[in-house]
């Protein structure tokens, strides 16, 4: 790599780190939390007004179902959370869904559920980077103007804060995590002690606000319907959940039991943050509409095109602390901050999970390989690349987007939750210990409770999201597994038809002759070079081979050929075309078919030039027969170098750069003193 590109590399990444310092990347549980939980913790910021949008619809008067709906998302969180401590214990090796689904219940529930992870992985990212856009938005203008370059900018900027290593990303992500939750905290105790204590009146920005429903008096099936649909909204809160089951080979040891750990405070964070701002979006009268511009009312009157709607947790935030004051500011940064950390969520769980399905040959191995700092960098990449491209596709805006969201990622929890079913009853026939066994049988009653749980809820959501854009997470869950499964045949086919059989086929036959050719276009020094190395090998027939495309020039080469005596038969090929490459290919192809047992080797003289542009001038005609000769069977190619003079420039660049220290790439510390040696005395 030259000096001028290794320079940003290092600045922006830091230095290579060897892979025996692997051990050192691993999380303690404070890092783990904000690095893996990142997401199911922010989600609070606009999962509840997700469910307040949705309520809308049948006006101000469907809003006292909220708490109902948040009590029902408490409960699956609760059953989410349970259900997933059994799984980091039975599966520490960071499969999670993929790999539990795959032991139990075989490879084509494991692709499914792979194939929702991934697509669930951009889509929070997706997600989460244009809600906290617009959160942000509420108080720079120039953000929501340019909605869309801002969200790639924050893609681009946490790419390239998650190649410089999972640890150090982490380090940099708790900070922010931290502060919002603290701030969520402060706002709901400080909430309810002003309504519950000090009686004050707290209301939202939006409390004087009517709003129009779309469809007033709901009653009967309709109505059910729409607070299914609210609960399935809601249901954005559980997103990323399992992102510490595919996470656990990244915690410190006990592996299994830290990643137990996060997993129960994660749960009574997010349930307790969700919990809080539903009631204090009751008690402020905060008014949300699908259609602002059309639903929302001042005074009867529609407030127009201009009107922006914030979002419930800066309405919320502006009742309890008031607007414009420290604690509101500190909670908006933050929100926006997090917002935009909760995509580190998928930056770990897509890269880790894209290297175990590398490793199973269900995609190129490329990704299953460590960068320079020891992430997945290819992964994190293509994350990066596919959630900038929704972004631009969906405008950066997160109600559209979000209700592609959530079916992916209860398509893993219900099929992972059945494997976990069928796991304990596999080691339930064979475990006689009775302590063990009744441990087994609870495990199973809370995963088999999970199982019929969440796939309820997955019924709820394709039967409510479907028409609103769910059906374009099913187009993706479908194209990632056909890929898959053609990538995993093809290594598969590649696999078994390279694979070295017991026998001794026509590859372990020796060749009966091997018949060389060398290409000659002039005599100079790389001609001669490469007819003194085939030489050397020593072939049972050896030639040169030019082609006749000016006669002029063909018959100096001749004449010279004679007047050196080089005693190699130099073969011409008429090319009435003027062709190059095809005289080439038929007159090898014309040898194999004459004598089928023999071996070609041809031998290309190429020129080495140490400039990029060089390439361009020179090795075109050698290029373009190398790939049509390496379709040839039997046919070898051997390129036989020439160093121009300006290689040797290139191989003093080299030398140079080889010599020189990167910022950050050397540390120097205290140098101990050489101790002298006793002189001997001499008489």
């Amino acid at each position: 790599m030259s000096k001028l590109t290794d320079v940003p590399k290092r600045i922006l990444i830091g230095r290579a780190l060897r892979s025996d310092k692997l051990g050192e990347t691993l999380l303690p549980k404070r890092v783990a939390l904000p690095v893996f939980a990142s997401d199911p913790l922010s989600s609070v910021a606009y999962a509840p007004g997700e469910v307040l949008l949705v309520l809308s619809v049948a006006g101000l008067s469907a809003y006292h179902f909220s708490p109902w709906i948040a009590l029902a998302v408490v409960v699956l969180m609760f059953t989410v959370v349970a259900s997933y401590r059994q799984n980091v214990h039975a599966y520490p090796s960071g499969g999670g869904d993929y790999e539990v689904a795959t032991t139990n219940l075989g490879p084509k529930a494991g692709l499914t559920v792979a194939s929702a992870l991934l697509v669930d992985y951009v889509l929070t990212v997706a997600v989460s980077i244009s809600s906290g856009i617009e959160n942000l938005g509420s108080a720079i203008p120039f953000v929501v103007e340019h909605k869309v370059a801002c969200a790639v900018a924050v893609i681009v900027l946490l790419t390239v804060m998650n190649l410089r290593g999972v640890k150090e990303s982490g380090s940099l992500f708790a900070i922010p995590t931290y502060v919002f939750v603290f701030g969520v905290f402060c706002m709901i105790a400080w909430g309810a002690w002003r309504g519950l204590v000090l009686d004050d009146t707290m209301k939202a920005p939006t409390a004087d606000f009517e709003i129009k429903p779309e469809h007033p008096g709901l009653a009967g099936f309709a109505l059910i319907f729409l607070l299914l649909r609210a609960f399935s909204s809601g249901c954005a809160a559980l997103t990323g959940v399992e992102a510490i089951s595919n996470g656990v080979p990244a915690f410190r040891k006990p592996k299994s039991k830290n990643a137990a750990s996060t997993l129960a405070l994660m749960g009574g964070l997010a349930v307790t943050m969700f919990c809080g701002i539903i009631f204090l979006a009751q008690a402020t009268d905060v008014r949300m509409a699908e259609k602002p511009a059309e639903d929302l009312l001042l005074n009867g009157v529609p407030v127009g095109e201009g009107y922006v709607q914030d979002p419930v947790i800066s309405q919320v935030a502006a009742a309890v602390f008031g607007d414009g004051t420290f604690f509101f500011v500190l909670l908006a940064a933050a929100t926006a901050l997090v917002l935009f950390l909760a995509a580190n969520t998928a930056y770990n769980g897509f890269p880790l999970l894209g290297s175990i399905l590398a490793q199973d040959r269900y995609l190129p191995r490329q990704l299953h390989t460590r960068g320079d700092r020891l992430a997945f960098s290819n992964g994190i990449v293509l994350l990066a690349g596919a959630a900038a491209l929704l972004v631009v596709l969906y405008g950066a805006d997160s109600t559209r987007l979000i209700q592609l969201y959530i079916v992916g990622v209860f398509v893993s929890f219900t099929l992972s939750q059945i494997g976990m079913v069928r796991h304990w009853n596999r080691h339930l026939r064979t475990e006689r210990d009775p302590a063990k066994r009744r441990h087994m049988i609870r495990s199973r009653a809370i995963n088999a409770f999970g199982a019929f749980f969440t796939g309820l809820v997955l019924v709820v959501v394709l039967a409510t999201k479907f028409t609103h854009g769910a059906w374009v997470a099913l187009l993706g869950m479908v194209i990632f597994y056909v890929t898959m499964t053609a990538i995993r045949r093809h290594y598969d086919s590649v696999g078994a038809e390279i694979a070295a059989a017991e026998e001794r086929p026509d590859e372990y036959v020796r060749p009966s002759r091997v018949r060389s050719i060398v290409l000659v276009s002039k005599l100079h020094k790389p001609t001669l070079r490469a007819l003194a190395y085939a030489k050397l090998l020593h072939a049972h027939e050896l030639e040169a081979l030019t082609v006749n495309v000016d006669p002029a020039e063909t018959k100096a080469l001749k004449d010279e050929w004679e007047r050196r005596g080089i005693n190699v038969p130099l073969k011409i090929l008429d090319s009435p075309y003027r062709e190059i490459t095809r005289p080439v290919i038929e007159y090898v192809k014309n040898l194999r078919k004459e004598s089928p047992r023999d071996a070609v080797s041809v031998y290309i003289p190429e020129y080495v030039v140490g400039h990029w542009y060089e390439h361009l001038l020179h090795n075109q005609s050698a290029l373009r027969l190398k790939g049509r000769l390496l379709f040839t069977p039997g046919v070898m190619v051997t390129s036989v170098p020439y160093q121009l003079r300006s290689s040797e420039a290139a191989k003093k660049r080299a030398r140079k750069r080889q010599d020189w220290n990167a910022p950050g790439a050397v540390r120097r510390g205290p140098v101990e003193k050489a101790r002298k040696e006793p002189t001997a005395k001499s008489n």
